[in-house]
């Protein structure tokens, strides 16, 4: 049975909820599961503006012609061809044989990558930045954002309603429980959280570009915002916005350190607990603690985004970093992180490398600051080491004045 949400009088919700989905894009963790987000314009012309996940098919196609009521399809606006939203492309055109297909000349070329068919030339209307498409009371405008956060990626502005369609932009993950507008939920204290870390793991790298796509935004009246993932935004956008603009320079929320470790049989561990006490101990408030060998590395990453100190402690294994320390600072430094002071513990029982090699990594990120040298512990913390981390908790909280 249909499942559709009434946006505004002309626009609805014909999406679906996908809640048991493991591993979003095949890596990130999806507890509350996901939004497929698609949203059908009824005007003199019916405009469908992106499709979803074929996890999803059987709801998506039901929700589409209950809400057409009998009219047929118009316009099939694409603006990311990733296959959570381009995969029933086949289908709609399988219903919808007349269906014009609007687009860019990228998402064009990438259509012919994912599918085997053909489509017609006359089919496609292919648009480029600031091309309009009026469908009757409606006139929709394409704005090109290229890397936010694949090449082909365009976002469409309604400008009668003043509604932008935002692609993967402000969305989030977790499914959407009823309630469509996120001011109908304690968005804040239950969707923050997955929204940085949708935003840093999915987009995290391409700041300049979400700079570039904000600043565009900036230049029109916004009454709503609709991604294609999570909630839509009608109240308080100016929130969500302002993460956007610290996430995309990298600039912290908060002053307080995140502590991730890696500890094979609990040294480690105990250095950075030491840590994490003489910080407390010297009035640093929320500090964060990440055993990296049990939290998966997109919430490290996103907390890294969120925290302005970082502390990263590895025990030396196999002459190297721990693996999956080792496997977090790649994560770090391929999502371009900036901006933040990093200090480091490393441990090995004869030969501690630890240290020096997770300096390395992290040293190919720009606009950083490393506190002290370093603290290196053989086994387990000795008595002679607290006068180390000590030193390295005030240095720390020096360097947060």
């Amino acid at each position: 049975m249909y499942n559709i949400k009434k946006i505004t009088k002309d626009l609805i919700w014909v999406g679906a909820n996908d809640r048991r989905i493991a591993l979003f894009e095949g890596v990130y963790h999806a507890p509350q599961g996901v939004s497929y987000n698609s949203y059908l314009l009824m005007d003199d012309k019916t405009v469908l503006l992106d499709t979803v996940d074929k996890a999803v098919t059987h709801q998506f196609m039901e929700n589409i012609e209950n809400s057409l009521g009998g009219r047929n399809l118009d316009y099939l606006i694409i603006n990311h061809m990733e296959p959570d939203h381009c995969a029933e492309i086949p289908t709609i055109l399988q219903k919808y044989p007349t269906v014009k297909i609007v687009c860019n000349a990228k998402i064009q070329a990438m259509i012919g990558q994912f599918f085997d068919f053909e489509i017609p030339q006359e089919q496609y209307l292919i648009v480029k930045e600031g091309d309009v498409l009026n469908t009757g009371k409606h006139n929709l405008t394409f704005i090109m954002a290229p890397m936010v956060h694949w090449p082909e990626v365009m976002v469409t502005y309604d400008s009668t309603d003043k509604i932008l369609f935002s692609a993967d932009a402000f969305g989030s993950f977790g499914a959407i429980d009823g309630n469509i507008f996120a001011d109908e939920v304690d968005w804040e204290n239950r969707y923050l959280d997955e929204a940085r870390r949708y935003y840093t793991n999915i987009v995290g790298k391409y700041g300049p570009q979400v700079q570039m796509l904000l600043k565009k935004a900036s230049g029109v009246e916004i009454n709503m915002v609709c991604p294609l993932h999570g909630y839509v935004w009608r109240k308080d956008l100016d929130k969500f916005i302002d993460k956007y603009q610290k996430w995309s320079t990298y600039t912290p929320e908060i002053n307080s350190v995140l502590i991730a470790y890696a500890s094979v049989y609990g040294g480690t561990q105990n250095a950075a607990e030491i840590l994490a006490s003489k910080l407390a101990e010297l009035g640093v408030k929320d500090i964060k603690m990440f055993d990296v060998s049990v939290t998966h590395s997109s919430y490290v990453v996103s907390d890294a985004f969120k925290y302005s100190h970082i502390v990263f402690a590895s025990t030396t294994y196999n002459n190297g970093i721990f693996v999956e320390m080792e496997n977090l600072l790649h994560d770090i430094v391929a999502h371009n992180l900036q901006n933040r002071k990093f200090a480091v513990i490393e441990n090995g029982s004869w030969a501690p490398q630890a240290g020096r090699l997770m300096t390395e990594l992290l040293s190919q990120l720009k606009n950083n600051e490393f506190i002290g040298a370093g603290i290196s512990i053989k086994s387990a913390v000795k008595s002679d080491k607290i006068e180390e981390i000590e030193n390295l908790a005030k240095a720390i909280v020096d360097t947060m004045k």
